[in-house]
Protein backbone atom coordinates (compact mmCIF):
# COMPACT_ATOMS: atom_id res chain seq x y z
CA UNK A 1 0.00 0.00 0.00
CA UNK A 2 1.61 3.22 -1.13
CA UNK A 3 -0.20 6.51 -0.72
CA UNK A 4 1.28 9.99 -0.92
CA UNK A 5 0.44 13.02 1.10
CA UNK A 6 -0.32 16.34 -0.55
CA UNK A 7 3.42 17.03 -0.42
CA UNK A 8 5.59 14.46 -2.11
CA UNK A 9 8.37 14.43 0.49
CA UNK A 10 6.44 12.07 2.76
CA UNK A 11 4.90 8.83 1.52
CA UNK A 12 2.94 6.08 3.21
CA UNK A 13 4.34 2.59 2.63
CA UNK A 14 2.21 0.45 4.92
CA UNK A 15 -0.17 0.51 7.88
CA UNK A 16 -0.07 -1.68 10.97
CA UNK A 17 -3.33 -1.82 12.89
CA UNK A 18 -4.14 -3.62 16.14
CA UNK A 19 -7.07 -3.53 18.56
CA UNK A 20 -6.45 -1.22 21.52
CA UNK A 21 -9.88 -1.02 23.17
CA UNK A 22 -13.49 -1.46 22.14
CA UNK A 23 -14.14 0.82 19.19
CA UNK A 24 -10.53 1.99 18.88
CA UNK A 25 -7.45 0.58 17.14
CA UNK A 26 -3.81 1.57 17.49
CA UNK A 27 -2.38 2.36 14.05
CA UNK A 28 1.20 2.78 12.90
CA UNK A 29 1.59 4.61 9.61
CA UNK A 30 4.92 3.47 8.18
CA UNK A 31 6.44 6.18 6.00
CA UNK A 32 9.69 6.79 4.13
CA UNK A 33 10.73 9.07 7.02
CA UNK A 34 9.70 7.10 10.09
CA UNK A 35 6.46 5.93 11.65
CA UNK A 36 3.47 7.95 12.78
CA UNK A 37 1.46 6.51 15.66
CA UNK A 38 -2.25 7.11 15.99
CA UNK A 39 -5.52 5.89 17.45
CA UNK A 40 -8.32 5.14 14.98
CA UNK A 41 -11.98 5.18 15.97
CA UNK A 42 -13.42 3.69 12.81
CA UNK A 43 -17.08 4.11 11.87
CA UNK A 44 -18.49 1.29 9.76
CA UNK A 45 -20.12 3.67 7.29
CA UNK A 46 -20.01 7.33 6.37
CA UNK A 47 -17.62 9.61 4.50
CA UNK A 48 -16.88 11.99 7.39
CA UNK A 49 -13.83 12.01 9.64
CA UNK A 50 -12.13 14.13 12.28
CA UNK A 51 -8.34 14.23 12.63
CA UNK A 52 -7.10 15.38 16.04
CA UNK A 53 -3.59 16.58 16.98
CA UNK A 54 -2.10 17.79 20.25
CA UNK A 55 0.54 20.39 21.12
CA UNK A 56 4.30 20.71 20.67
CA UNK A 57 4.95 17.69 22.87
CA UNK A 58 2.83 15.41 20.70
CA UNK A 59 0.84 12.53 22.11
CA UNK A 60 -2.77 11.41 21.93
CA UNK A 61 -5.91 12.16 23.92
CA UNK A 62 -6.02 15.92 23.70
CA UNK A 63 -6.59 18.68 26.28
CA UNK A 64 -9.43 18.95 28.81
CA UNK A 65 -9.00 15.48 30.25
CA UNK A 66 -8.85 13.51 27.00
CA UNK A 67 -11.13 15.63 24.81
CA UNK A 68 -10.13 13.90 21.58
CA UNK A 69 -10.75 10.35 22.77
CA UNK A 70 -13.95 11.42 24.50
CA UNK A 71 -15.52 13.15 21.49
CA UNK A 72 -14.25 10.50 19.08
CA UNK A 73 -16.26 7.97 21.05
CA UNK A 74 -19.35 10.15 20.82
CA UNK A 75 -19.10 10.74 17.08
CA UNK A 76 -18.30 7.16 16.06
CA UNK A 77 -21.92 5.94 16.46
CA UNK A 78 -22.92 8.86 14.20
CA UNK A 79 -20.85 7.38 11.33
CA UNK A 80 -17.92 9.76 11.87
CA UNK A 81 -14.45 8.19 11.96
CA UNK A 82 -11.77 9.81 14.14
CA UNK A 83 -8.00 9.61 13.92
CA UNK A 84 -5.94 10.87 16.86
CA UNK A 85 -2.47 11.45 15.45
CA UNK A 86 0.92 11.79 17.11
CA UNK A 87 3.91 13.49 15.46
CA UNK A 88 7.18 12.01 14.20
CA UNK A 89 9.06 15.10 15.34
CA UNK A 90 6.99 17.06 17.85
CA UNK A 91 7.55 20.80 17.68
CA UNK A 92 8.77 20.87 14.08
CA UNK A 93 5.98 22.73 12.29
CA UNK A 94 6.83 21.66 8.75
CA UNK A 95 7.17 17.98 9.63
CA UNK A 96 4.04 18.02 11.78
CA UNK A 97 2.05 19.55 8.92
CA UNK A 98 3.35 16.76 6.68
CA UNK A 99 2.24 14.21 9.28
CA UNK A 100 -1.28 15.63 9.30
CA UNK A 101 -1.43 15.70 5.50
CA UNK A 102 -0.38 12.08 5.44
CA UNK A 103 -3.05 11.29 8.04
CA UNK A 104 -5.58 13.00 5.77
CA UNK A 105 -4.39 10.84 2.87
CA UNK A 106 -4.77 7.72 5.02
CA UNK A 107 -8.34 8.69 5.93
CA UNK A 108 -9.05 9.32 2.25
CA UNK A 109 -7.83 5.79 1.49
CA UNK A 110 -10.54 4.58 3.90
CA UNK A 111 -13.18 6.44 1.89
CA UNK A 112 -13.34 9.55 4.07
CA UNK A 113 -13.84 12.53 1.78
CA UNK A 114 -15.02 15.14 4.33
CA UNK A 115 -12.36 15.68 6.98
CA UNK A 116 -12.27 18.18 9.85
CA UNK A 117 -8.97 19.03 11.56
CA UNK A 118 -8.76 19.86 15.27
CA UNK A 119 -5.52 20.99 16.93
CA UNK A 120 -4.52 22.29 20.36
CA UNK A 121 -1.80 24.86 21.15
CA UNK A 122 1.09 24.31 18.68
CA UNK A 123 -1.32 21.92 16.96
CA UNK A 124 -3.50 24.90 16.10
CA UNK A 125 -0.81 26.19 13.75
CA UNK A 126 -0.38 22.67 12.37
CA UNK A 127 -4.05 22.28 11.42
CA UNK A 128 -4.30 25.81 10.02
CA UNK A 129 -1.47 25.07 7.59
CA UNK A 130 -2.62 21.57 6.75
CA UNK A 131 -6.20 22.74 6.26
CA UNK A 132 -5.09 25.42 3.84
CA UNK A 133 -3.14 22.81 1.83
CA UNK A 134 -5.67 19.99 1.51
CA UNK A 135 -8.85 19.93 -0.54
CA UNK A 136 -10.11 16.98 1.52
CA UNK A 137 -10.25 19.18 4.62
CA UNK A 138 -13.63 20.92 4.95
CA UNK A 139 -13.17 22.76 8.28
CA UNK A 140 -10.57 23.56 10.95
CA UNK A 141 -10.74 24.04 14.74
CA UNK A 142 -7.83 25.59 16.65
CA UNK A 143 -7.91 25.34 20.46
CA UNK A 144 -5.66 27.51 22.68
CA UNK A 145 -3.70 28.12 19.51
CA UNK A 146 -0.41 29.85 18.98
CA UNK A 147 -0.39 32.60 16.35
CA UNK A 148 3.18 31.92 15.23
CA UNK A 149 3.43 30.09 11.93
CA UNK A 150 -0.16 30.81 10.87
CA UNK A 151 0.35 33.07 7.86
CA UNK A 152 -1.94 30.79 5.84
CA UNK A 153 -5.00 31.29 8.04
CA UNK A 154 -6.59 33.61 5.48
CA UNK A 155 -6.29 30.86 2.86
CA UNK A 156 -8.72 28.63 4.78
CA UNK A 157 -11.77 30.58 3.60
CA UNK A 158 -14.41 29.55 2.54
CA UNK A 159 -13.84 26.57 4.85
CA UNK A 160 -15.40 27.12 8.31
CA UNK A 161 -12.89 27.78 11.08
CA UNK A 162 -13.35 28.12 14.83
CA UNK A 163 -10.91 29.45 17.42
CA UNK A 164 -11.43 28.52 21.08
CA UNK A 165 -9.31 29.93 23.92
CA UNK A 166 -9.34 30.48 27.65
CA UNK A 167 -8.99 34.04 28.92
CA UNK A 168 -6.66 32.88 31.72
CA UNK A 169 -4.29 30.94 29.44
CA UNK A 170 -0.93 30.95 31.21
CA UNK A 171 1.02 29.60 28.20
CA UNK A 172 -0.40 31.33 25.12
CA UNK A 173 -2.46 34.48 25.56
CA UNK A 174 -5.92 34.55 24.06
CA UNK A 175 -4.64 37.47 21.98
CA UNK A 176 -3.28 34.76 19.67
CA UNK A 177 -6.73 33.44 18.87
CA UNK A 178 -8.09 36.98 18.63
CA UNK A 179 -5.39 37.72 16.05
CA UNK A 180 -6.14 34.52 14.13
CA UNK A 181 -9.83 35.37 14.09
CA UNK A 182 -9.08 38.88 12.79
CA UNK A 183 -6.95 37.50 9.95
CA UNK A 184 -9.23 34.61 9.00
CA UNK A 185 -11.86 34.85 6.30
CA UNK A 186 -15.51 33.90 6.66
CA UNK A 187 -17.12 31.75 7.90
CA UNK A 188 -15.35 32.01 11.24
CA UNK A 189 -16.14 31.86 14.94
CA UNK A 190 -14.31 32.82 18.13
CA UNK A 191 -15.17 31.47 21.58
CA UNK A 192 -13.39 32.75 24.70
CA UNK A 193 -13.91 31.07 28.09
CA UNK A 194 -13.43 33.40 31.08
CA UNK A 195 -11.05 31.98 33.69
CA UNK A 196 -10.07 28.97 31.60
CA UNK A 197 -6.39 28.04 31.35
CA UNK A 198 -4.27 26.61 28.53
CA UNK A 199 -5.29 22.98 29.04
CA UNK A 200 -9.00 23.94 28.99
CA UNK A 201 -9.74 21.78 32.04
CA UNK A 202 -11.73 24.52 33.78
CA UNK A 203 -14.15 24.79 30.85
CA UNK A 204 -14.37 21.11 29.93
CA UNK A 205 -18.16 20.87 29.87
CA UNK A 206 -18.60 24.06 27.85
CA UNK A 207 -15.85 22.98 25.45
CA UNK A 208 -17.44 19.57 24.91
CA UNK A 209 -20.78 21.21 24.23
CA UNK A 210 -19.55 24.00 21.95
CA UNK A 211 -17.08 21.94 19.94
CA UNK A 212 -19.61 19.12 19.53
CA UNK A 213 -22.21 21.60 18.27
CA UNK A 214 -19.75 23.13 15.79
CA UNK A 215 -18.61 19.72 14.52
CA UNK A 216 -22.23 18.69 14.01
CA UNK A 217 -22.80 21.84 11.98
CA UNK A 218 -19.77 21.60 9.70
CA UNK A 219 -20.32 17.87 9.14
CA UNK A 220 -24.01 18.54 8.43
CA UNK A 221 -25.16 15.78 10.78
CA UNK A 222 -28.54 17.41 11.27
CA UNK A 223 -28.71 16.67 15.00
CA UNK A 224 -30.11 18.69 17.85
CA UNK A 225 -27.88 20.81 20.07
CA UNK A 226 -25.89 18.76 22.61
CA UNK A 227 -26.93 19.17 26.21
Amino acid sequence: MAKRSDRLSLSLHSVERSAEREGADRVRLMTNAGEIVGRLHSAETGDAAILWVFGSGGGLGGPAGGLYTRLAGRFRPLDVTSLELDYRRPGDLRDCVLDVLLGVAYLASLGKTRIVLVGHSFGGAVVVNAGASSQAVIAVAALSSQASGTDTVGDLSPKPVIFIHGSADEVLSDHGSRDLYARAGEPKQLILYPGCRHGLDQCRDALDRDLTRWLQQVLALGLGDPA
